[in-house]
């Protein structure tokens, strides 16, 4: 592997266009393809990068050191496996998989080639940034509301999917156990898959975690209420600030740090560190992008739908 690392994208989508900006910006890597099976998505974004495109996946993957999967999320798990197989390096927009037996199977084949898997949850910077994964107590209670109006866009999963399980990913970072009961109930308005979802999950440690997630809102709204034994923290998304009537020192200023104005420049940087050995791990490895995956599907199957 050269000084300079080669990556390349798979989806030329928003969130392809997303992490192709991300490489083309970033020191010490080149962005140097994308795959798309639609070549003129390719060629609209790759052209204004030099990035070369490809409809084929065996030279995409021939051309890079590194791979960020941000095609639709039901061919996350078949073309991350076809790059960590050919021993690549690859970082995954959530989420990891949309099944437990494809999840593991990656897991599995990035140990095997001993390569880098990682996640794109990437609240947890922000959490990370603000403090709280440091906080000196567990939270007994989390509410969890990330709605918004319509879109067509991720309709190939159910808002859990698509939506909550960026907050099932923080709830498991900051309980002390595992899920023990999971109930939900949610509703199909577009079909075929939830679009509107109520959870709660149970934690061994007596936490309890409800999530409140729809893509067929009035408004946006992403916010999270924390309860812990001296106080409260909520946490505003959108508008990146937080209350806090606990006695945690935690930065107010978060979003201006650099971390804080850039989760995903961060989340991109922490996974070409562990590529390069500079760090021990990526900043949500696949292991823990299964964890999360594994309550988001408990959360569906809950559902009945």
């Amino acid at each position: 592997m050269s000084d300079v690392l080669k990556a390349g994208v798979v989806g030329a989508g928003i969130f392809g266009g997303y992490h192709a900006n991300k490489y083309a910006a970033l020191p010490g890597v080149t962005l140097t393809a994308v795959f798309d099976p639609h070549v003129e998505r390719s060629e609209a974004l790759g052209g204004p990068l030099d990035a070369e495109t490809f409809t084929d996946l065996d030279a995409f993957l021939a051309a890079v050191d590194v791979v960020t999967v941000a095609s639709p999320a039901h061919t996350h798990a078949e073309v991350a496996l076809a790059a960590l197989r050919a021993g690549r390096h690859v970082y995954v927009e959530k989420p990891l998989a949309t099944a437990m037996d494809k999840a593991d199977a990656l897991v599995t084949a990035a140990a095997a080639s001993g390569v880098v898997l990682a996640c794109g949850h990437q609240e947890r910077i922000v959490f990370k940034a603000m403090g709280l994964f440091d906080a000196p107590e567990r939270p007994l209670r989390l509410e969890a509301a990330r709605r918004g109006p319509w879109s067509p866009r991720a309709t190939d999963v159910t808002c859990v999917l698509d939506l909550m399980i960026h907050d099932i990913d923080l709830a498991l970072q900051l309980a002390g156990g595992e899920p023990l009961t999971v109930e939900a109930e949610g509703r199909i308005t577009h079909g075929p898959f939830a679009d509107e979802v109520r959870a709660e999950v149970l934690f061994a440690d007596g936490m309890t975690a409800v999530f409140d997630t729809s893509r067929i809102a009035d408004e946006r709204r992403r916010a999270m209420r924390l309860v812990y034994p001296s106080g409260e923290v909520e946490v505003d998304f959108l508008s990146r600030t937080f209350r806090n009537t606990t006695g945690f020192a935690l930065d107010a200023d978060f979003a201006k740090s650099a971390t804080g104005k850039d989760p995903l420049g961060a989340s991109v940087a922490a996974f070409l560190a562990a590529v390069r050995g500079e760090a021990a791990r990526p900043a949500v490895t696949g292991e823990e992008a299964a964890r999360a995956l594994d309550l988001a599907l408990a959360v569906e199957h809950a559902t009945g739908l």
